[in-house]
């Protein structure tokens, strides 16, 4: 019996005018305790305007070295009507783990189809990676102005130091070469 509660990918958008960028995961029961997790982890310190999760499992991933050898079929396919995908797209090893961003949306019959309209459409950066997912299967932060209010403001003015400005409570080493073995001794 799997007791693990199912993985999120959490996408987060900085700014208005920024897209949606994955940032990492999180457990959770059902999309509202994922989004609440998401907040709690990923938005504390870091500006963030608006939060979307979606089920690991709903996400189809293609790498490029996948689609160059044509390996299009992802298992058991999202048994969906024609409907909208969203299309994220990595574009660079520059971090290291994987980043994706959100680039649109195309309107496909399967996430294999999406794949290939999405391959057409964006064309203006080399892809590393496409993530294909069902838009009814994003769940997204509430966009009114309250909601961005409560949820991301808190962390928009808060103060943030990196770990050099904090005081390292402690003693000198040289406290500790001289006379070493000497208190043993006594």
């Amino acid at each position: 019996m799997d007791t693990q509660w199912p993985r999120w990918e959490v996408f987060k958008q900085d700014s208005p005018n920024k897209p949606h960028q994955a940032v990492g995961s999180v457990h959770a029961a059902d999309p509202e305790h994922a989004l609440l997790t998401a907040r709690n982890i990923f938005a504390r310190r870091p500006q963030a305007v608006s939060m979307w999760v979606v089920r690991a499992e709903d996400i189809y991933s293609w790498t490029q070295e996948e689609v160059a050898e044509g390996q299009m079929t992802k298992g058991e396919s999202y048994q969906a009507q024609v409907g909208q995908y969203l299309v994220f797209r990595k574009t660079s090893h520059k971090r290291s783990m994987t980043f994706v961003d959100y680039v649109g949306e195309v309107q496909a019959a399967t996430p294999e189809e999406a794949l290939k309209k999405a391959q057409a459409t964006f064309t203006d950066a080399l892809a590393l990676a496409w993530w294909i997912v069902p838009t009814d299967r994003v769940y997204k932060s509430d966009p009114s102005p309250e909601t961005i209010q409560s949820w991301f403001a808190p962390a928009k003015d808060k103060t943030y130091k990196q770990q050099q400005y904090y005081a390292t409570v402690g003693s000198h080493i040289s406290k500790h070469k001289v006379g070493r073995g000497v208190e043993d001794e006594k």
